[in-house]
């Protein structure tokens, strides 16, 4: 099989078709490994661009916020053409990333999705906070579900707060893996299948660690 453990080569039809989603997640977990030991794969980037020019075969898809600390190919040690990454400030999915996803992995082959925030969240942070601005006043209430089934017990319910900011992104993350169920019949069809796996995941932005839900 073809990966980026053992080579610098991009997924081709046939590895990708070799992974399993068991497989796709265990390749994403040993990446961020390497991420965190500062030994990355020393890639040559131009050679994969040119072999991925042709066509690409993603294993995973990466559902990601849009903070400039969690680059999802750097998190994961992942080169060119190797997994799809889809952001959006609060890694909340609507119709349009829900497409994106079955493109993905109904399309396009790949083995797994990973919904992944973060701590110090700063969608997060926003909705806390109830911030208004523009756009972004309708794109934070993505968020609200989360902040409305915390469970535990807080008097301060701000960005102030630590504990419950990183509560919020945890449940964030947590809905956002059963909305992809719920709201897509094509994903969940595959989920069901085992064709792929849904899972959550969240990345430290003060260790480079990523915790799979």
């Amino acid at each position: 099989m073809i990966n980026n453990i053992d080579n610098t080569v991009v997924q081709t039809a046939e590895s990708q078709a070799s992974i399993t989603p068991e497989m796709a997640i265990e390749l994403l977990k040993k990446g961020n490994q390497r991420f965190v030991a500062n030994q990355t794969i020393q890639r040559d980037i131009s050679t994969q661009v040119a072999q991925t020019g042709t066509g690409q075969y993603p294993f995973a898809a990466v559902l990601g916020c849009i903070d400039s600390r969690v680059p999802a190919e750097y998190v994961f040690d992942q080169g060119v053409g190797d997994i799809f990454n889809a952001r959006v400030a609060g890694n909340f999915v609507n119709t349009d990333i829900l497409g994106s996803l079955e493109f993905a992995c109904k399309a396009a082959g790949s083995k797994a999705i990973v919904v992944m925030g973060h701590s110090s969240c700063g969608a997060v942070k926003g909705a806390c906070d109830h911030v208004e601005l523009g756009n972004l006043t309708q794109m934070l209430s993505n968020i609200q579900p989360a902040m409305d089934t915390v469970t535990g017990h807080y008097e301060d319910k701000s960005s102030k707060n630590a504990a419950y900011v990183q509560e919020v992104a945890d449940r964030n993350v947590a809905l956002t893996v059963a909305k992809i169920k719920s709201d897509s019949p094509v994903l969940n069809e595959l989920y069901e299948n085992g064709e792929i796996d849904i899972v959550g995941a969240m990345y430290d932005v003060h260790t480079g660690v990523v915790s799979f839900i």
